[in-house]
């Protein structure tokens, strides 16, 4: 196995003994929002199999509309925190690294579902991803209290001892939304151009660093593509790319996350690059590429229960020791084996185990 992929990495105050991060996975095993003993075995079994930074399951930041179902993890409130304490002291026992994901769904959530179904939803605009206006757009007042809320989860975060943070703004979430042209029509500093837009962005950066303080890296989730749109793409040349990541640098992000369907597909012509290879090209940071790492199917069609965790890395070796990025993601092959780092570092791939949708029912 690639020397490259089992070395170590900083960032900060972060560590990593290889470049293997677990990518959040959405488990809906908290009842009333609170992380109990099988979430923590869960993250456990990962830490101690040798994943050098986990990124938990997606928790949910402090706005009453942030969630659209009860089972998702909550980051506030004495019982989910205490629960996330429980997470992080086991992790850390199992010589794990481990950062949550916080995460706002935004106009995905439906009325009437989540933890406060009477709650309104945030959004950029009222407006949904086909154009249409279904609710008054938020005052500057709100979307300034909607960035607050993800900086007091930053600072749960640390109090509780994680080791980093990731923002979660990909995957037509409520950060994503503000990307959006479809769905952010705001005609304030929030809205316009592709730049403007991602002012909401790095405004919670600027403020989640103020709640974490200088030794906690952040990490920021950003993808082309969408939940609503899967062909939707924020930025169609590498000089618009550039100018949109620049505005998450000059905020002070650390790393940026670049999730794709297929990590081995370029993002533009000309050059076989990936998104995560042009995010380091362009900006001088570290990136974490994701995309069916370890599985043979797509995206999809691996949560449909194809493709297996025995899939050929050499791909990916070829493109980490060429340093077209720094960090590896791995979400379904991780989720159906906790084992699945130790068995790779071992070569004893016959030993993996396929993937199976019916993973997803379970916390193994």
């Amino acid at each position: 196995m690639s020397h490259t992929l089992f070395t170590p990495f900083s960032c900060r105050g972060l560590t990593m003994p290889n470049k293997i991060c677990m990518a959040p996975m959405t488990r809906s095993f908290s009842p009333d929002g609170v992380p109990g003993e099988n979430v923590a075995a869960y993250y456990e079994r990962r830490a101690a199999n040798h994943v050098g930074l986990i990124i938990t399951e997606g928790t949910v930041i402090d706005r009453e509309g942030a969630a659209n179902d009860p089972n998702y993890p909550k980051f506030y409130g004495d019982k989910p925190l205490a629960g996330w304490q429980s997470v992080v002291d086991r992790a850390h026992a199992a010589g794990g690294k481990i950062a949550p994901q916080l995460w706002h769904v935004g106009m995905v959530r439906k009325p009437g579902t989540g933890h406060n179904p009477d709650a309104k939803s945030d959004s950029p605009s009222g407006v949904t991803h086909t154009g249409k206006a279904v609710m008054t757009a938020p005052t500057d007042k709100e979307v300034d209290e909607m960035v607050m809320s993800y900086a007091r989860s930053a600072g749960h975060a640390r109090d509780l001892g994680f080791d980093a943070i990731e923002i979660h703004g990909a995957h037509g979430y409520l950060i994503d939304q503000f990307f959006w042209d479809m769905m952010n029509k705001r005609d304030d500093r929030f809205g316009g151009s592709l730049v403007e837009r991602a002012k909401f962005a790095g405004d919670i950066i600027r403020e989640c660093r103020k709640a974490v303080g200088e030794d906690m890296p952040i990490i920021l989730r950003i993808s082309q593509w969408k939940q609503q749109d899967y062909t939707a793409r924020l930025a169609n040349t590498p000089d618009k790319l550039a100018a949109f990541l620049d505005v998450f640098k000059q905020a002070g992000v650390d790393i940026l996350h670049c999730s794709q369907r297929r990590y081995w597909q370029p993002e533009f012509e000309g050059s076989d690059l990936n998104f995560a290879g042009w995010a380091k090209k362009l900006t001088g940071l570290p990136t974490i590429t994701v995309g069916s790492v370890g599985l043979n199917g797509d995206f999809f069609g691996a949560f449909a229960g194809q493709g297996s965790p025995a899939a050929s890395l050499d791909e990916l070796n070829r493109r980490l020791d060429r340093g077209d990025f720094d960090l590896v993601a791995v979400g379904r092959a991780l989720l159906q084996d906790p084992e699945w780092v130790t068995k790779i570092k071992e070569g004893r791939t016959d030993d993996l185990r396929d993937y199976d949708g019916e993973a997803l029912k379970t916390l193994y």
